[in-house]
């Protein structure tokens, strides 16, 4: 989804500024402007928002998030949260909120990133600042990264992908897609779906205990 731009006079009747005003504040860098093939002018209307809201030129709006799986993860939770912020304040980035969840990376409806999705589409943040790719979502990150790119959003991952040896969650999330297609396959209560778990599950344990090596 391609951002509006506007044109100089709506831009003045909006800011309840002249046209003379306007040049100067694209001269001056004040506000952006886009040249059009006829060399004409056009100003992006995230620009005009910016100038009401009051934001000033060159400031970066960063919301951090920052998730966990479980409930017994919340001094993890606490560690990623108050790193990132102290990230952001080396990187000068004016924190606009710190947006937090206590779910699985596979689960799309919860509330702090429905809440970050508010916050893009209504062009409130510049980057959004994450510890692991995996803390957004577990699979499709590239998707999400590419939705957020449309509406001028980048995301900034510290590290990158989770470390090798954190692999609970990965495992409770292999589980959960596991249940998910044995209950479309063999029914809710099937005892054949019961029986692909349980077996999945040995594979799974097999799989940690031998370290990954095939036998």
């Amino acid at each position: 989804m391609s951002e509006r731009l506007l044109r100089p006079k709506e831009v003045c009747q909006r800011l309840g500024i002249s046209y003379s005003t306007l040049s100067r504040w694209v001269r001056e860098g004040r506000i952006k402007a886009i040249r059009t093939a006829g060399g004409k002018y056009r100003i992006p209307e995230s620009e005009v928002r910016r100038i009401i809201e009051g934001v000033p030129a060159g400031e970066v709006r960063a919301v951090v998030y920052a998730r966990v799986s479980s409930s017994d993860q919340k001094s993890d939770l606490e560690r990623q949260v108050q790193y990132l912020t102290q990230y952001c304040s080396a990187k000068g980035y004016r924190v606009v909120d710190v947006l937090t969840d206590i779910a699985s990376g596979l689960k799309a409806d919860r509330r702090g990133l429905l809440k970050l999705f508010e916050y893009v589409v209504n062009k409130q943040v510049d980057v959004v600042v994450v510890a692991y790719r995996d803390r957004l979502t577990r699979f499709g990150f590239e998707y999400l990264e590419h939705f957020f790119r449309q509406y001028g959003v980048r995301i900034e991952v510290i590290y990158g992908d989770e470390p090798k040896d954190a692999h609970r969650e990965l495992v409770e999330d292999l589980i959960e897609i596991a249940t998910s297609f044995a209950g479309k396959l063999y029914g809710l209560r099937s005892h054949k779906k019961k029986k692909f778990l349980e077996e999945f599950k040995k594979l799974l344990e097999e799989v940690e205990k031998g370290g990954g090596e095939s036998s």
